[in-house]
């Protein structure tokens, strides 16, 4: 396999600057800055270079060798771009603290603006990837696809040129944000969006369209999360400690343990996407031989970096920074040259082609269904979710470190709570990855119990499990005089402008209820059903709206806002009425929800829509009923328990106040027996 001339004369050229620029520069600070030149370079060349030699543009119509050179080389520089200011703005909201008054320190700031500039560079790269991308689907020169009209019909018609137009708006808002942000707060809603900016693409890749295209999608998510994290994340330390910027070791040292889960992650969730993929009698192909080569590469990282952060904490601490920025900048070096194999590999046609030989239905959800939904299918017919079921064990397994950390410190914590968080977690895992996630996305019926699931009885059992309370006794204070820690995050997370908004009574009531007419009733449906990204995004509102409202009513944990419990009541049997409403108007509706995409699945075991629906209709009620009553039921116990307490400090006479309410209560009695003493008398 040879490299084009073209390729092969750029990595020279690279080297050649690479050497020239190492010896010119007598410092490290700069030296590793020209590394990580040398490797975005050294990427887009690898990119570009390896589909053209394959000759593969991932199944896609011939535009010519323009395009295909092109398309992965821009895709490399916006990745690259992409990895920095999600690690810029990480340094910024949490490997280096900020000042008292809660205003960005020095070194935060600097990271804020190295974020601004990248989300520059990455706003114009995935700008010019929406004409790239309309050129290799037309299969035309890029200036016959610069059509503004063209575009904007493509971008709505086509989910990657809506997806790379989507990222483009979200860099270009970081760029604009980036310009005003001061404050911690909003270092981390910055670093939230740079997050949010990288799931688009993930989300409608070239993987959307093979099978088992659901685990290959949810994999690919965690696998550029994890790597911008990573990637990025070394880059903005290094910087950090380029500008020999303050809390350096505290900088390097929140790193290292992140950079740890992160190659974990990225190995799982690569290990994952590959066995998905090929076959392991494919892997003498070219595409078997990409993935060995990213795999190796993966392997170097990991052990490049279990060298690099062995001892440099500790030499950061000493103030010994030089044989640190040395060594990360070849880390650096090696990981952009890995991202240019990422991007060659994603333009290279897997063995077999994409969609070969796949029934209807494993086009359409990534895999194939046994037959109807019988009870046994639903308990034991499992498709792990990559999202929900691990974000359900990660959750179940925090809470019992926990607990775990309480009992050693010889405090309890009540079985009862515990016993709440895990079956909350159970439900999770149980609507996402058992038969019934699996068929949630081919049935209504499934669908609406998956529904009915996450945002009812999962939320009502997590409230009752008092996670936060937990954390707050679990986590120790950093201290007055210490940067904020994984405590005092929690502490800023729970009293964000956010939280208190969403955990608003009327709001949370209003979001909560309305979700159901909003989804089912507006056609809204019928436009997200076929997106696998929309059911991801479905399961997470409603589990999160469904945690706000009875975090309300039944929470341990202290909400934002009080609300007396006789107030809580009121929410709750004015919600009641709602759930009948749906599942009536869905009984009596002749208009299939989502009807066009059930009937492009065609499944022989559901031969009329309108029944599934209404056997949906009836889930619906019955898993929205009944729940309430158990929240109507917990609810009064908690508040004769309220009562019961505040009883005894009642009866036992006086308190803080001196109970000016039981002597002026007593004081009245006394008036009205003396009066009728005078009236006896007379």
């Amino acid at each position: 396999m040879r490299l084009p001339a073209t390729c092969v004369g750029v990595i020279r050229v690279v080297g050649v600057a690479v050497e020239g620029g190492l010896r010119r520069t007598g410092e490290a600070r700069a030296r590793w800055r020209v590394l990580i030149v040398a490797g975005v370079l050294l990427g887009m060349a690898l990119g570009a270079g390896l589909p053209v030699v394959l000759g593969g543009d991932g199944g896609l119509s011939d535009p010519g060798l323009f395009i295909r050179a092109a398309l992965p080389a821009v895709w490399v520089l916006s990745e690259c771009a992409a990895v920095v200011t999600v690690g810029s703005m990480l340094v910024a909201a949490f490997l280096v603290p900020p000042q008292a008054s809660g205003y960005l320190d020095t070194g935060g700031y600097a990271a804020v603006r190295t974020a601004r500039i990248a989300a520059l560079v990455w706003a114009l790269s995935a700008t010019l990837m929406v004409p790239l991308l309309a050129a290799d689907v037309l299969g035309r020169p890029v200036t016959e696809a610069l059509d503004p009209r063209l575009l904007a019909s493509m971008a709505v018609s086509l989910a990657p040129v809506g997806a790379w137009t989507l990222t483009a708006g979200i860099a270009l808002a970081l760029t604009g944000f980036c310009w005003t942000a001061l404050t911690w707060g909003a270092a981390v809603w910055l670093f939230t969006l740079s997050l949010a900016g990288l799931i688009p693409v993930a989300l409608t890749g070239h993987s959307s369209a093979e099978g088992a295209h659901d685990v290959v999608t949810n994999s690919l998510l965690y696998h550029l999360i994890a790597a911008a994290l990573w990637v990025g994340g070394l880059v903005a330390v290094l910087a950090h400690l380029s500008r020999r910027g303050e809390h350096a070791g505290l900088a390097y040292a929140r790193f290292s343990r992140l950079a740890l889960v992160c190659w974990v992650v990225m190995a799982a969730s690569g290990v994952i996407n590959v066995l998905v993929r090929i076959r392991p009698d494919q892997l003498p192909s070219t595409y078997g031989l990409l993935v060995l080569g990213k795999v190796a590469a993966l392997l170097v990282l990991g052990v490049l970096g279990w060298l690099h952060r062995r001892g440099a904490v500790a030499a950061v601490e000493r103030g010994d920074r030089v044989a640190i920025l040395r060594f990360g900048g070849v880390e650096v070096l090696v990981m952009f040259t890995t991202i240019g194999l990422a991007a060659a590999l994603s333009w290279t046609v897997p063995p077999g082609g994409v969609a070969s030989q796949l029934s209807r239905t494993e086009v359409l959800l990534g895999y194939d269904l046994a037959g109807p939904p019988t009870p046994v299918r639903l308990l034991l017919d499992w498709r792990p979710d990559l999202i929900f079921g691990v974000a359900a064990l990660v959750l179940a397994g925090g809470y019992l470190a926990g607990v775990r950390r309480l009992r050693w410190r010889g405090e309890v914590w009540p079985i009862g709570r515990t016993v709440a968080w895990l079956g909350g977690c159970a439900i999770i895992l149980i609507a996402t990855s058992s038969g019934i996630g699996r068929y949630s996305t081919a049935m209504f019926s499934a669908h609406i119990g998956a529904h009915m699931l996450m945002s009812t009885l999962a939320p009502m059992v997590l409230v009752l499990g008092a996670p936060v309370t937990l954390a707050r006794c679990a986590l120790l204070p950093a201290g007055a005089a210490n940067p904020p820690g994984l405590r005092e995050w929690l502490q800023a997370f729970v009293h964000s402008w956010i939280v208190r908004m969403l955990t608003r009574p009327l709001i949370a009531f209003g979001v909560y209820v309305g979700s159901f007419l909003v989804l089912y009733f507006t056609g809204l449906y019928d436009v997200a059903a076929p997106s696998h990204w929309a059911h991801l995004a479905m399961n997470a509102y409603v589990l999160q709206t469904g945690y706000a409202y009875y975090w309300l009513i039944i929470g341990i944990d202290p909400p934002p806002h009080t609300v007396s419990y006789l107030g809580k009541l009121g929410l709750l049997l004015t919600a009641m009425p709602f759930h009948a409403f749906v599942a009536i108007s869905l009984m009596r509706s002749t208009t299939v929800v989502g009807g066009d995409y059930y009937r492009s699945l065609a499944l022989p075991f559901v031969p009329d829509l309108l029944a599934d629906q209404r056997v949906g209709a009836v889930l619906a009620w019955a898993l929205g009923e009944i729940p309430m009553v158990m929240v109507l039921v917990a609810l009064l116990v908690q508040w004769s328990r309220s009562d019961a307490r505040e009883a005894p400090r009642f009866d036992r006479g006086a308190g803080p106040d001196g109970d000016a309410e039981l002597a002026a209560h007593n004081a009245l009695l006394t008036r009205l027996a003396g009066r009728g003493s005078a009236r006896d008398n007379s």
